[in-house]
């Protein structure tokens, strides 16, 4: 075998090697913010005017009063004969409140919740221990987001 077909010969083996490497996943360029979000559930969002939020992890505890918006949900509006599918959004008639965290792990985190209702009454307070979820929406390449989300309803807090 001649310097040229050696050289062809080591130019396919590089080939090849690369061909058994899985190309670079590009990860979303997407900000992320830690912290708790609050749902309250339809059957109870007409009786809330306003909640505060304390959350306590690893011996950290943050308090705010949430900005409650109206919550959504996505409706499907079908697929075309080309096969362009759509969605809209629509009011679900529940609220949504968050609060940022300075860090956010999967230990366990203790949510408490107060307020007030449209009259301006106090609402029951409502506590609930859990432990967030970590998962790799992005793929592992991308890391590990974890989250944190709570329902409130008349029965009280759980997690979501």
């Amino acid at each position: 075998m001649g310097r040229i077909g050696l050289a062809l010969t080591l130019a396919c083996t590089a080939g090849l090697l690369a061909a058994c490497y899985p190309e670079p996943v590009a990860c979303p360029a997407i900000a992320r913010a830690t912290g708790v979000s609050v749902t309250v559930a339809a059957s109870y969002a007409g009786d809330v005017g306003s909640l505060r939020l304390k959350a306590c992890q690893d011996g950290s505890c943050t308090e705010k009063v949430l900005v409650l918006q109206p919550g959504s949900a996505a409706v499907d509006q079908g697929c075309s004969p080309e096969g362009v599918c759509s969605a809209t959004s629509s009011h679900d008639r529940t609220l949504q409140g968050f609060m940022e965290l300075p860090a956010l792990s999967e230990a366990p985190l203790d949510a408490t919740v107060s307020g007030t209702s449209i009259s301006g009454d106090a609402l029951p307070v409502h506590t609930l221990t859990f432990t967030p979820r970590g998962d790799f929406p992005f793929g592992e390449q991308c890391g590990r987001i974890i989250s944190a989300a709570v329902v409130l309803d008349a029965a009280g807090l759980r997690q979501g």
